[in-house]
C-alpha cells in the first residue's frame, strides 16, 4: 500500500463519528388520479405486454388457456413455489401441456431451457403503475433465467400489489433499508431497435409477455 493511500485511510479511521440525521417524513407525490391498475394496463399494453385478468381460484384454468392460445407445448415452472404447487395439483387431475420443473443446477438445465422450452412462468413482487413495469425478484426457487430465456414469459401479478411509483415500491417493499441483490423491472417483452428505428421483439429475451392479473 502506498504511503499516500495509507495516510488517507488512517485519517478516515480517526475521523470523529457523527450520528446520521433522521430523514424528514416524506410520501410520494401522486401524479394522476387514474387508478393504478388501469395506468399499469395502459402502459404495459402500449409496449405489447398482454394482460389477462383472473381470480385466484381460476389461476390454473387461466394458465391452461394462455398456453393453448400461444400453442405452447410445455411450461418451465418452479415446483416449490405456491404457483408451482397449484400447477402440480391441477395437472394431477387434468393433464395439460408438459410441466418442466426447474429443480436442477443450471449446468444440467441449460440445454433444456435454451433449446426445448416454449414458455416459463414466474411470480412477481408487484408492479409500478407510473412506468408499466413488473417487479420480479429472482430466487433460488425461481432463477432469473425462467423469465429471461423462454420465448414466452407468463408472469403472475396480484393487482393489490401495484404501486403508483418506483419510490412507493422502494418504501413499501423495504428496499430503502435492505436493497435487493438482484431484481428485475420488466416493461413488456424484450425489444430493441436498429439504426433506422425499426422495433424488433425477442432479440435479447422473451418475444411475448403475458401477465395473469389476479384481481381478488
Amino acid at each position: 500500500m502506498s504511503n499516500a493511500r495509507a495516510a488517507i485511510l488512517d485519517r478516515l479511521r480517526k475521523a470523529p463519528k457523527k450520528p446520521v440525521p433522521d430523514l424528514p417524513s416524506w410520501k410520494p407525490y401522486a401524479t394522476t388520479t387514474e387508478p393504478a391498475f388501469e395506468r399499469f394496463r395502459r402502459l404495459m399494453t402500449a409496449v405489447k405486454g398482454q394482460i389477462v385478468e383472473t381470480t385466484r381460484a381460476d389461476l390454473a384454468r387461466t394458465i391452461r388457456e394462455v398456453l393453448a392460445e400461444k400453442q405452447a407445448a410445455n411450461l418451465l415452472y418452479a415446483p416449490n413455489t405456491a404457483i408451482g404447487k397449484a400447477l402440480d395439483a391441477a395437472w394431477a387431475t387434468e393433464p395439460g401441456p408438459q410441466l418442466v420443473a426447474y429443480d436442477k443446477p443450471i449446468e444440467e438445465m441449460k440445454a433444456i431451457i435454451v433449446n426445448n422450452i416454449d414458455a416459463g412462468i414466474t411470480s412477481t413482487m408487484g408492479a409500478i403503475a407510473d412506468t408499466g413495469s413488473l417487479i420480479v425478484w429472482p430466487s433460488v426457487d425461481e432463477p432469473r433465467l425462467m423469465s429471461l430465456v423462454p420465448p414466452l414469459h407468463i408472469a403472475v401479478l396480484e393487482t393489490s400489489k401495484i404501486f403508483d411509483s418506483f419510490t412507493e415500491a422502494v418504501a413499501k417493499l423495504g428496499w430503502n433499508k435492505k436493497p435487493p441483490g438482484n431484481s428485475l423491472l420488466i416493461s413488456g417483452p424484450s425489444k430493441t431497435a436498429d439504426i433506422e428505428g425499426i422495433l424488433c421483439f425477442g432479440v435479447h429475451g422473451p418475444k411475448q409477455l403475458v401477465i395473469i392479473a389476479i384481481t381478488d
